[in-house]
């Protein structure tokens, strides 16, 4: 076996993956209860111990005993003597983590990182509504309105409401209906934890998350993901969100001696249930091109089928425990899953994949041509840290010694969105009231002066003296004019 690879175990002969072909993913798959975990926590293992570091989420709180150097039993011993592995028991270094903080430091990000395709994805909207809320971050952009964390989003959607009118002209539709819908499933999504999620200081991905300790071997980060298993879309969106994070953030590097890091993604079938088109298309995009920037991505769930295919055919190391089938799609599935492997002539796949104990699997990795190995039936090798969880005691005192201790813990609230609109609704309604109020005393003054409705008194006074004198003033004269008429004529 050479020196640059991951020991899995032996068939016939060791199996391993090697490290240069690492990053190029791999799927480990079977029924619950035949041993994946105990697969997982070993190739973690070996991948820290090579100075490769690891994450992974932790479904059943089992992973954490990858933290305490394990202890010599039975089965484990046995299995050591059959495949002829000396385990070298130690505990391997972790960063624990945990999106309610509860179990680990706190995983954050803002809404503005998670952006609106998977803020969709994560809310269930329809397509009308996610059009809006690509509207909503255009322009909380424009208008440099900073989203961190739910309450700027449900700000600025109360904003898009009262302006909708005038939106709607320039951005298209910007229905109050839709609006109220997204309001509706941001409470919900708040009351599943996911107000946890969202908020400052963020997690650092680039960094935090590859990170090596003083003897160059890799941090295995370890999420506490019991819990957060009671929200499956949100598991599925915060793990998404973390490949896509690392395909932005990390440099093209090509294909390096070992990879940057290394990502288990267990229960994987969340992250393609129900999936968009639009998602499915993301994630195919981030598993094909993470590749080159020294990431390798391995899927792990209970059958291949789980996994679609064009995400399928990018995954080269593959470890399949058992499967019970006793049904006929069972069976099907059975068949589906050995047809995924290169054929071996001394061996029934599909027969073996039926029979196998725990602890045993069909392995096929990449050989140094980089084309899939012949399938093997597999005896795993056993973990040299502990199998089952550690104390709570025992995880609080690593969690403050380890690197990031009391950089994530404590939340911060800067200005943002919410503070912002909050302070331009304050400014409309104080200049609102102070224009009423101008108004108010325009109309007083108005009526103190006669207003629109008459004259003022002397005015008023005159006008009356006039239409009263003027006319007695013109019958006098007239009266006269007509007793000088007649008094000539008498004189005549």
């Amino acid at each position: 076996m050479p020196d640059d690879c991951v020991f899995i175990g032996k068939s016939t002969k060791p199996e391993y993956i090697l490290l240069k072909l690492a990053n190029r993913h791999g799927l480990i798959t079977g029924a619950t209860g035949t041993g994946k975990t105990v697969t997982l926590q070993g190739l973690a293992e070996s991948f820290s111990a090579a100075g490769v570091p690891v994450f992974c989420a932790d479904v059943k709180g089992d992973l954490s005993g990858v933290a305490a150097m394990g202890k010599e039993k039975g089965w484990i011993k046995e299995r050591a003597a059959m495949i002829g592995y000396d385990v070298k028991f130690t505990a391997h270094p972790v960063i624990f983590w945990d999106l309610f903080g509860e179990q680990g430091h706190p995983v954050r990000t803002t809404v503005s990182e998670l952006g609106p395709l998977m803020l969709s994805r994560l809310m269930d909207l329809s397509e009308a509504q996610e059009g809006v809320l690509n509207i909503a971050f255009r322009i909380a952009d424009e208008e440099k309105l900073p989203l961190s964390d739910l309450k700027d989003l449900q700000s600025l959607l109360e904003d898009l409401a009262a302006r909708s009118n005038e939106l709607t002209t320039r951005y298209g539709n910007v229905g109050k209906r839709s609006i109220g819908a997204i309001q509706r499933q941001l409470l919900v999504l708040e009351q599943q934890g996911g107000d946890h999620f969202f908020g400052e200081p963020a997690l650092d991905v680039g960094k935090d998350m590859m990170r090596t300790d003083d003897e160059g071997r890799g941090y295995i980060g370890v999420l506490a993901a019991d819990k957060l298993m009671q929200s499956p879309r949100l598991y599925a969106t915060f793990l998404l969100f973390l490949l896509s994070e690392l395909f932005e953030e990390l440099p093209e590097i090509g294909d390096p001696k070992k990879p940057k890091l290394v990502f288990f993604f267990d229960e994987a079938h969340l992250l393609f249930r129900d999936a968009p088109k639009a998602l499915l298309e993301k994630v195919e995009q981030v598993v094909r091109l993470i590749r080159s920037k020294g990431v390798g991505v391995y899927f792990v769930t209970q059958n291949p089928r789980d996994v679609p295919d064009t995400v399928s055919r990018q995954l080269g190391n593959r470890v399949q425990h058992a499967l019970r089938a006793f049904t006929p799609a069972e069976q099907k599935a059975v068949k589906s899953a050995a047809e995924t492997f290169r054929p071996n002539p001394d061996l029934d796949t599909e027969q073996m994949i039926m029979s196998m104990g725990i602890g045993e699997a069909l392995v096929s990795t990449l050989d140094e041509k980089g084309q899939p190995s012949i399938v093997q039936h597999t005896f795993v090798k056993p973990p040299s840290s502990q199998v089952g969880p550690i104390t709570v005691d025992e995880r609080k005192a690593l969690m403050e010694t380890d690197p990031v201790a009391g950089k994530y813990d404590e939340s911060v609230d800067r200005e943002s969105a919410h503070e912002i609109l909050t302070k331009r609704t304050e400014e409309r309604a104080k200049a609102a009231a102070e224009a009423e109020a101008a108004e108010e005393k325009s109309k007083t003054t108005k009526k103190s002066s006669g207003g629109s409705r008459g004259d003022g008194f002397w005015t008023a006074l005159g006008k009356s003296v006039v239409r009263a004198v003027v006319p007695m003033a013109t019958r006098v004269l007239e009266d006269a004019i007509r007793r000088n008429a007649l008094g000539g004529q008498r004189r005549r």
